[in-house]
Order: C-alpha cells, then structure tokens, then sequence
C-alpha cells in the first residue's frame, strides 16, 4: 500500500520524510496537480509492516494524507 502526504510548509515535509524512512520506503516529490497543497512538497511512501494504520500519522504535522490507488487518490485524512 502506497501513500501521498501533503503539507503546509516545505519544513513540515522535510521533518515528516525523516521519521517515515524508519517505516519503509519514502521519497519526496512534487505534488500531482490533481491535489491541493500549500508548499507544493509532497511525501510518498509505503509502509514496511502490512499492517501499517494511517492513523498512526495522526501525531505528525501535515496537511493531507491520500492512499494511492492506481491512478487516483483516496483521501484518507485532512487537517485543516
């Protein structure tokens, strides 16, 4: 399972990529243009454990968590 995370700030995205490198694979990119963000810095990642629960994100600042599925993209969480 593969994630898209979204942020306010650059610095958000920064410090969000560091501490999900522990839980698999995660590289930061661009947003897709089909989503919405504020610093135009996203995180994709997917999770080591395939019991991984997005929640456990909840603690972490950001702006937008997304599953992607294929070509789209599920929103999971938004924290305004």
């Amino acid at each position: 399972m593969t994630f898209l995370v979204t942020f306010h700030t650059h610095f958000d995205a920064n410090v969000f990529f560091r501490k999900v490198k522990a839980l698999g694979q995660a590289r930061m990119k661009p947003v897709p243009r089909v989503l919405s963000s504020s610093c135009g810095t996203c995180v994709e990642f997917s999770p080591a454990a395939a019991d991984f629960d997005a929640a456990a994100l909840a603690a972490m600042e950001y702006e937008s968590i997304y599953r992607i599925e294929g070509e789209s993209f599920e929103l999971l969480y938004h924290i305004d």
